[in-house]
């Protein structure tokens, strides 16, 4: 197996990292050649979501990263990750990649200072997860049947699937919990579309 990793900015390097302990080979994507080779899956990092945008739109990875997730590829987005798959924001359509039906609200928990930790279940893992939330989103509410709610921490939804889409509000990567990581590979990587 063979997972591209968004490596534009963000914390990009700690999904490496956290993939390649469960034995699965990364590469980053930089720029369009890289997107060009065999891949498996995609994780897209938390970091600032409109600057992804930007650089998504200037290297000319936005239509072939799109197209490739509305086809099938099977895509784990995390904070900043999360935003760019959602439909809207705030119940208004949004500029980013858009393939999940989901509505978010974006640093939902305030500044840097609003960051914080929690211990919550996560459906199909069966286990409390630790969750780290940095100028964290969460998600207003899901948009279709399609979208199943997978977290919730203080009544706010913070992970979600739609068939090959994992997305979460936290920082699965900044714990030294692999149960998301690895729910994306066995679950979602290996699962037919």
């Amino acid at each position: 197996m063979r997972i591209a990793v968004l490596a534009l900015q963000g914390a990009f390097i700690e999904h490496e990292q956290m993939l390649q302990e469960l034995g699965v080979e990364t590469f980053e994507v930089r720029q369009l050649s890289d997107w060009q080779q065999p891949k498996d899956g995609l994780v897209i990092p938390g970091g600032e979501s409109t600057t992804q945008t930007k650089l998504l739109h200037d290297l000319g990875l936005y239509e072939p990263i799109r197209q490739a997730i509305l086809d099938g590829l099977p895509v784990f987005g995390t904070c900043a990750g999360l935003i760019l798959l959602a439909k809207q924001e705030d119940g208004h359509p949004r500029e980013g990649l858009g393939t999940m039906d989901i509505d978010v609200c974006r640093n939902a928990y305030g500044r840097q200072l609003g960051s914080f930790h929690a211990v919550a279940p996560v459906a199909g893992i069966g286990e409390e997860v630790p969750m780290t939330f940095i100028r964290a989103p969460y998600i207003n509410k899901v948009l279709s049947p399609s979208s199943q709610v997978l977290s919730v921490v203080d009544g706010h939804i913070v992970a979600v699937r739609q068939d090959h889409q994992l997305a979460t509000a936290f920082h699965p990567e900044l714990t030294t919990d692999y149960h998301l990581h690895q729910y994306f590979i066995e679950q979602i990587c290996q699962t037919p579309s």
